[in-house]
């Protein structure tokens, strides 16, 4: 594995020497320096191979982390690895920096003894390394404290620590969805798929367990299936999950045979899930476009956006970006809503609106004047690009139900105040013209 990690200043110079093999010597700090960090022309590949020996290294700021090898070994990890060490530093002493280093030189050193065993990685969860190490160095640890630590380093539950307690159990869901589509001058959808991320803010007391529910497919057929006359009444519509990933504190097994997500929280803000969608997908908007050319000096653009969720919502930030040619002098610009205006650096007409309520439509006009060119090729007509944020998830996902259970500490799924919201937001929203 890791025969060596080392950090290095922008001049050069070892601040961190950390060697965990025999097959890697003090020469490897001046070969990576010679030949990266003094190059005369720029390192591009984060992987430099000199004298068999494999070099990893990133940059933060003026900083130089890397990680030698004389191994055959993943070179993903390696850089994950780098990541959360990265992630580490940053959570114990802020920003990376050659001061902050310097001031925190014993500290780093207790966290690589923690964090790497013989090159290979350990622990690099932030939650359970600051509960024996901190910034003094380590505490010395009651016996209670002892188990507590043992049982978080080996046990399932590295993500959460015991004994968390909150005078009010509150617990916030969002469903961020970004919604990405590719569509035809004729209204044709070329492509379309709904990228989508779960994210949980727990305020939870004890070591609760909580089940999510939402409207897959294959959850509402089974549950059909099984003879559910309220899944058969309730008609709900459910969507089709392409695939999905979850948070370590899920329990795939009862995933796979249940499709509930079961789990228990991690203290605080974290992600729960990411999916992605490709059917029945509910586009918030459409954009029509039309142009005309006059001549070889004058061009017509209009454009028509139509909303087609429900009118009770309210679309916001909304902006609509028109391509020009390059070779335009001027513009004239007419807009029903909301405030347009041509910004020659980006060779776009960017049109903007504060919010737009669903199943309304606006247009707008713009005259074009170009200038005589040279050069016969046509313009090729880059699309029209859409940014917006809507109250609603795209892709119809719905969450079910949402509860809680906490046998220890007395208070039931009724005592959680809870918290749900969806919000969509434009991904790739193009439209060719």
């Amino acid at each position: 594995m890791i025969g060596g990690l080392f950090l290095y200043n922008h001049k050069g110079e070892v601040l961190i020497s950390r060697i965990y093999r025999d097959d890697i010597g003090r020469n490897a700090c001046d070969a990576f320096r010679v030949n990266v960090i003094h190059a005369r022309q720029n390192v591009r590949s984060p992987v430099t191979n000199i004298a068999r020996t494999s070099f990893f290294h990133t940059k933060r700021g003026n900083i130089w982390l890397c990680a030698v090898t004389k191994q055959n070994v993943n070179a993903v990890l390696v850089f994950e690895f780098l990541m959360k060490m990265i992630e580490v530093m940053q959570s114990y002493f802020g920003k990376i920096n050659e001061e902050n280093i310097k001031n925190n030189f014993v500290l780093i050193y207790e966290l690589l003894d923690e964090v790497l065993d013989f090159g290979y990685p350990q622990k690099t969860d932030t939650g359970i390394l600051k509960t024996f190490i901190t910034q003094q160095g380590i505490k010395t640890q009651t016996k209670e404290e002892t188990t507590q630590i043992t049982s978080q380093v080996t046990g399932q539950i590295g993500w959460r620590r015991e004994g968390i307690k909150y005078r009010r159990n509150e617990l916030f869901l969002d469903v961020l969805e970004s919604v990405n589509l590719l569509m035809s001058p004729q209204g044709q959808v070329l492509s379309a798929h709904v990228a989508g991320r779960v994210v949980m803010k727990s305020f939870l007391s004890g070591m609760p367990e909580c089940k999510f529910g939402m409207n897959d497919k294959l959850v509402l057929d089974k549950t059909a299936r099984s003879g559910d006359d309220l899944a058969k009444s309730s008609g709900k519509p459910s969507i089709a999950i392409d695939d999905c990933t979850f948070h370590q504190c899920v329990k795939l097994s009862k995933f796979e045979s249940e499709r509930s997500i079961s789990f228990i929280p991690a203290d605080g803000e974290f992600e729960l899930m990411r999916y992605r969608t490709t059917k029945d997908i509910s586009l918030p908007f459409r954009v029509i476009p039309l142009v005309r050319d006059i001549g070889r000096s004058k061009m017509e653009v209009k454009v028509v956006l139509k909303s087609s969720f429900k009118p009770t919502l309210l679309a916001q930030k909304i902006e609509v970006r028109i391509p020009t040619p390059l070779n335009t002098s001027g513009v004239q610009v007419l807009c029903m809503k909301g405030k347009a205006k041509y910004k020659a650096s980006e060779n776009a007409i960017v049109w903007k609106m504060k919010r737009m309520a669903g199943m309304k439509e606006s247009q707008i006009s713009a005259e074009i004047e170009l200038l005589p060119t040279a050069e016969k090729k046509k313009w090729s007509r880059p699309p029209i690009s859409m940014n917006f944020e809507v109250p609603f998830a795209p892709s119809g996902l719905k969450v079910r139900y949402l509860k809680v259970f906490e046998p220890k500490l007395n208070y039931n799924d009724h005592d959680v105040i809870k918290w749900v919201r969806y919000i969509g937001k434009s991904g790739l929203y193009e439209t060719r013209c």
